[in-house]
């Protein structure tokens, strides 16, 4: 028996039969068109986690030693989230970011249809630990945690101070255009759910005027799709959700309660403050919002992944995912509910 790193465990005799459907066999070629004088590849598996893409990791060998490579890759080769802006959109923003200093992994090599993988890219592979459990716990990371959330706030600033020429491909968003954008996702949905609709009136009363000028806003900038080391951010990882906007709209993802991971007096990612946060935000040139303007973009974060969760639950009966990771998320639109009531309905 053999287990693989998504949990399946199969007969050895069936491995080459499953390698037909995954890209285990066709990763070689990808591996020299992303690594000069590559000649195997070894320690290929596929990583569990994600919900939306495949992750892939494997090592590129060549004749000075190996080099750590990631293929990032659409669900089957072609299967990608309709509210993502794709693997090719995500590769040049990741290139941008990049260039202009932000800890992001680098993208070698952009799939093509002759790759027969279908949808991705390949990058370089970054050392560290994402899961947040054993960030918000690990003694590795004692040290490191008191300095996170300025950590983060400084990762932010440089994100939301990146040029955005190159990147016309992406939408643009006003928050009123933010709020509408979603409320057409929640329809689609079909379901009816009292404390959403709540939510998206209030939304529509408190949502602030546009900022000066358009920033490139990551979209999923959060504990859990962040890499992190002893010293601090290695990476900025899972950029399918960026989009152009309000800078402040990843201040208040980054403190929804969903991502405090249980530690909900601390809200910038279960490990710091928002002062901290914001304090790292502005001492690496960002400009802090406004508490109204932080409590809209919470509230919309909170709805947000309410709306996620619901639309899971159809993805999941209709067998488009039938994954355990994908029934589960459609279990929590009631933990988002709640977050909701807290913030923009709370007793007295």
């Amino acid at each position: 028996m053999r287990r693989w790193e998504d949990g399946r465990t199969v007969k050895v005799q069936e491995v080459d039969r499953l390698a037909k459907g995954d890209p285990l066999s066709l990763l070689l070629p990808v591996a020299q068109a992303s690594v000069a004088e590559c000649t195997a590849i070894s320690s290929a598996r596929r990583l569990t986690g994600g919900a939306n893409q495949e992750t892939w990791a494997f090592d590129a060998v060549t004749p000075e030693g190996t080099t750590p490579l990631i293929l990032r890759r659409a669900r089957g080769g072609a299967l990608q989230r309709s509210t993502g802006i794709g693997l090719q959109a995500e590769a040049v923003v990741l290139r941008t970011a990049h260039a202009n200093g932000v800890p992001t992994p680098e993208v070698l090599h952009v799939l093509r249809p002759e790759d027969g993988l279908g949808q991705g890219f390949v990058m370089r592979r970054v050392a560290g630990e994402t899961i947040p459990r054993k960030i918000l716990r690990s003694d590795a990371f004692t040290a490191v945690r008191p300095r996170l959330a300025r950590l983060c706030g400084s990762a932010l600033a440089a994100i939301h101070a990146m040029p955005t020429q190159g990147l016309d491909r992406l939408e643009s968003f006003t928050p009123i255009g933010r709020v509408e954008w979603l409320h057409g996702h929640y329809r689609a949905t079909r379901q009816a759910r009292p404390v959403f609709v709540y939510a998206f009136a209030w939304l529509r009363a408190h949502a602030p005027d546009p900022p000066k000028a358009a920033a490139l806003v990551h979209g999923d900038f959060r504990n859990g799709n962040l890499m992190i080391g002893p010293d601090g951010i290695n990476a900025v990882l899972d950029w399918e959700n960026a989009h152009l906007g309000d800078p402040a709209e990843d201040l208040g993802w980054f403190c929804t309660p969903t991502w405090r991971f249980g530690h909900l007096d601390k809200p910038a990612g279960g490990f710091g403050s928002r002062e901290d946060l914001l304090a790292g935000y502005a001492a690496a040139g960002g400009a802090p919002p406004s508490p109204e303007r932080l409590r809209f973009w919470e509230a919309y974060g909170s709805l947000y992944w309410g709306v996620v969760c619901a639309r899971s639950v159809g993805e999941f009966r209709s067998g488009a995912d039938a994954s355990v990771e994908r029934a589960m998320i459609a279990r929590r639109a009631s933990e988002a509910e709640l977050d909701l009531l807290r913030l923009i309905a709370p007793r007295n």
